[in-house]
C-alpha cells in the first residue's frame, strides 16, 4: 500500500511531538500493516512526550511513538500466516526474539532482547502502524474499539492481579491510575472481596468505585491502620503495588497479612529506601511477584474471557476520547495537576 499518513512524531529532544504527514509504512515479510481505529495514550507516551531521563536514555529520534491500538489488517507480509486483510486487530507491545532462553521456556514477556512497539520501533499514533505477526492479536468482531485498544494495559492488569489465586481473597490496590483501576476490575470479576482502592485523588478514586472497590481510602498516614482495623488486624491476603511510591510500598507491606502476596507492578523513580526484608518480607513469609507487561498470550486468552463474558467491563476507566489532531488537548489533560481522567482514546 501506498500513500501518505498523519502521525504524531518526535523529532525533537524536547517537550511535545507534532502531527506530521508521512509516508504509510510498508510491511516487511512476517509483518501486518493495520489501518488504526483508536488508539490510547499510556504512562510510557508521557515519559516520551515530557522527554524526561528515561526518555532521553531510550528513545532514538525521531521516533513514532504510542503502543496501544485496535484496528483492520489492510496488507500482510507474504510470510504472515496468522491473520489476513480485513481481519480487527490490536497488538501486545513486547516484541519478541523467540530464540533466547526466556523465549524458548515460555516467557516471552520477558524476553531477553525485548523491544517495545513505540519506543523501540515506530508505533501507532498514527493512520496506520507496522506490527509483527508475533506481537498481533485477533480481536472478537463485537469489541467496540476504544475498548479493543486498551488491552495491552487491561492485559497488565489481568496478569498482575490473576498471577495467583485471587477468588474470596481480600485485596488492596495501592494506586487507581488506569492499570490500578483495571485491576480493581479484574479483581471483582475474579471473586474477590473486599477490595481497598487506596489514592489521593477523589476522582480516581470514585472511578474505583465504579470499577468496583469497596473501600475508598487516601494515601495517607492513616490508611494502614484503617485497612488494618477493617480486616480485624490480619491485614489484606492480596495487595497490588501499582504506583511505584516508596512510601506506599512500605506501606503497603505494612497491611500485608502474613502468608500474603505482594504484587509490585508500579516503577519506583528511585531505589526504595530502608527496607525492611526481615520484618516485611522473611518473618511474614511474603510472597513478591514482579510483573512486567503480560504472558504472551496466556494472559490475552484470560482477559478475551473476561471481556466476552461480560464479567468485566472496562469502560468506566475509558474516560475520554479525542480525534488524533487533538493528541495535544489529550496530553495537557493527563499532565494537569487535577489529573481528572483515566484512560484517553485517540481517533484517526
Amino acid at each position: 500500500m501506498r500513500g501518505k499518513m498523519r502521525a504524531i512524531v518526535k523529532r525533537q529532544a524536547a517537550v511535545g511531538a507534532d502531527l506530521e504527514t508521512v509516508d504509510i509504512p510498508t510491511p516487511g515479510p512476517h509483518d501486518v500493516l493495520v489501518k488504526v481505529r483508536a488508539t490510547s495514550i499510556c504512562g510510557t507516551d508521557l515519559h516520551i512526550w515530557e522527554w524526561d531521563p528515561w526518555a532521553q536514555g531510550r528513545i532514538q529520534l525521531p521516533r513514532r511513538f504510542g503502543h496501544e491500538l485496535a484496528g483492520d489488517v489492510v496488507e500482510v507480509g507474504q510470510a504472515v500466516t496468522l491473520v489476513k486483510p480485513g481481519d480487527y486487530v490490536s497488538a501486545d507491545s513486547h516484541i519478541v526474539c523467540g530464540h533466547c532462553h526466556q523465549c524458548r521456556t515460555g516467557q516471552q514477556h520477558i524476553c531477553g532482547n525485548l523491544s517495545i512497539l513505540g519506543v523501540d520501533v515506530d508505533g501507532c499514533f498514527a493512520d496506520y502502524a507496522i506490527i509483527p505477526q508475533t506481537s498481533i492479536w485477533k480481536n472478537s468482531p463485537n469489541l467496540r474499539p476504544e475498548v479493543a485498544c486498551i488491552q495491552d494495559p487491561l492485559g497488565n492488569a489481568v496478569y498482575a492481579t490473576l498471577a495467583e489465586g485471587i477468588c474470596g481473597k481480600t485485596v488492596a490496590v495501592f494506586g487507581c491510575g488506569p492499570v490500578g483501576l483495571f485491576s480493581i476490575g479484574v479483581a471483582r470479576a475474579s471473586g474477590a472481596g473486599p477490595i481497598f482502592a487506596v489514592d489521593q485523588n477523589d476522582y480516581r478514586l470514585e472511578l474505583a468505585r465504579r470499577m468496583g472497590a469497596s473501600h475508598l481510602l487516601k494515601s495517607d498516614e492513616q490508611v494502614v491502620g484503617e485497612i488494618l482495623a477493617a480486616t480485624g488486624g490480619v491485614g489484606v491476603e492480596v495487595l497490588l503495588e501499582m504506583s511505584g511510591s516508596a512510601e506506599a510500598i512500605h506501606r503497603g507491606f505494612e497491611v500485608l497479612a502474613k502468608g500474603g502476596r505482594f504484587t509490585a507492578f508500579g516503577i519506583p523513580r528511585e531505589p526504595v529506601p530502608q527496607f525492611d526484608l526481615a520484618n516485611q518480607v522473611i518473618f511474614k513469609g511474603a510472597r513478591i511477584l514482579g510483573i512486567n507487561g503480560r504472558e504472551m498470550f496466556r494472559t490475552w486468552y484470560q482477559m478475551a474471557s473476561l471481556l466476552d463474558s461480560g464479567a468485566l467491563d472496562p469502560s468506566p476507566v475509558i474516560t475520554h476520547s479525542f480525534p488524533l489532531e487533538e493528541y495535544r488537548t489529550a496530553f495537557e489533560l493527563m499532565l494537569s495537576p487535577q489529573r481528572e481522567c483515566g484512560k484517553i482514546v485517540l481517533i484517526p
